[in-house]
């Protein structure tokens, strides 16, 4: 592992990561996001999860630096009684679970109908691309608000795991459209390249020729897309949590924090909703920052 890391550092894309000051500070950031996320047990000072340790009185206290404040709240308390911080490394917990999970099967589901589409051509490129067409007229809001209406009286006695399923599917089938579209392009260049030519001629499936041929040469585009992607689903799970469409506040993400804090935002309890804020920002410019780095770096012409 220690031969691999250092052979990537001795690469074209370490080297400039190396000489990236932005990139490495996004990357702490990203890094020491997802490692508390990661060990939220071991690494957050309370369970917000655990009603059994919950205490009314311990209500909408202020950080520990305000009047009234203690340190074992460092930055304060919700309505609930729960520990911000504890919260924010269980919430973002969530978050990032939903990020890399939507994420994950949009670039699946993208690149197969993208290599189809390219490769292919004809009816199946023109039906695909009109479907493209039809997911791109309707934002995630709205497909999560038809998918948690239809799951909800489907299933009415599972909230929580609805909630999770809403938000990845709602992501997922808005999100890899632009995959589909991207692989779509690169693969109608490569497929008249002379080593698709030679392979056809040669006797190979069409099913391996896209497999063993194309997607290796169509990954570098779907790599930067994917990075920044993963800040936007993450902005886009907090904004329907926000809407009351996402996770709910027993199992809150960072969207269901913001949406609570915003109940006592004017009234002053500010901490509730600014902290949950402030990380989501924070995760999200890492990784949309390294997602520049990325393509700036996989760039031939600005090496």
């Amino acid at each position: 592992m220690i031969a691999a890391l250092q052979r990537w550092l001795d690469s074209d894309v370490g080297y400039s990561f190396r000489h990236s000051p932005t990139a490495i500070g996004a990357a702490a950031v990203a890094a020491l996001c997802l490692f508390c996320a990661l060990f939220a047990p071991w690494v957050a000072p309370h369970n917000p999860f655990d009603l059994a340790t919950l205490e009314l009185g311990n209500a909408r206290l202020p950080p520990a630096w305000q009047t009234g404040g203690r340190w074992a709240f460092v930055l304060g308390t919700d309505d609930q009684g729960r520990d911000i911080l504890s919260a924010l490394i269980y919430g973002a917990r969530i978050s990032l679970a939903v990020g890399f999970v939507s994420v994950l099967l949009s670039v699946v589901l993208g690149v197969a109908l993208g290599l189809a589409a390219g490769y292919l051509g004809g009816w199946v490129d023109a039906f695909l691309m009109r479907l493209c067409d039809v997911m791109l007229s309707f934002p995630p809001i709205l497909i999560a608000l038809l998918i948690a209406g239809v799951g909800r009286a489907l299933f009415p006695n599972s909230h929580e795991t609805l909630a999770f399923g809403v938000l990845i599917v709602s992501i997922t089938l808005t999100g890899w459209v632009q995959y589909a579209r991207t692989v779509r392009g690169s693969t109608l260049v490569e497929r008249n390249k002379e080593y698709v030519q030679a392979a056809r001629v040669t006797g190979v499936p069409a099913a391996r020729i896209m497999r063993r041929h194309v997607l290796p040469n169509v990954l570098g585009p779907v790599l930067v897309l994917g990075t920044i992607h993963i800040a936007s689903a993450i902005i886009t799970e907090a904004t329907l949590s926000f809407l009351g469409v996402g996770m709910p506040p027993t199992t809150p993400s960072l969207g269901t924090l913001i949406r609570i804090g915003n109940d006592y935002l004017f009234s002053g309890e500010w901490w509730i909703t600014i902290f949950p804020g402030v990380m989501l920002v924070a995760i999200a410019l890492s990784v949309n920052l390294l997602g520049d780095w990325l393509r700036d770096a996989l760039n031939p012409r600005l090496n």
